[in-house]
């Protein structure tokens, strides 16, 4: 069984102790969160395709941890004008284990 749910402006595929990697979310490591934003579910035997959500379709998860990804290096340069600019970030995810996929 696997749903697609959509979270923070992203979808994301979710299975039963799967790990999924989203956006940093100011939520201690061992919490609980609901996610009610789900698009479809798909058993073994039939798919069910939300308009836009499937009602009472939710998916249960566990905060995992927090982390940084690696640095992306932006650098701006500008040709005969002597103007040159260096730039690091690193994003921040949360990882989130999928317990349950709830179907009503």
């Amino acid at each position: 069984m696997y749903a697609l749910i959509e979270y923070k402006g992203k979808q994301y595929k979710a299975e039963k102790d799967a790990l999924i990697t989203v956006d940093k979310l100011d939520i201690e490591k061992g919490q609980n969160i609901e996610i009610d934003t789900v698009l479809l579910v798909s058993d073994e035997k039939n798919v069910s395709v939300g308009t836009p959500y499937v009602k009472g379709a939710l998916v249960k998860a566990v905060v995992e941890d927090s982390f940084k990804d690696k640095k992306v290096i932006v650098y701006k340069h500008k040709s005969k004008k002597d103007y040159y600019k260096t730039q690091g970030h690193r994003q921040q995810y949360t990882k989130i284990r999928v317990s349950d996929i709830v179907v009503a």
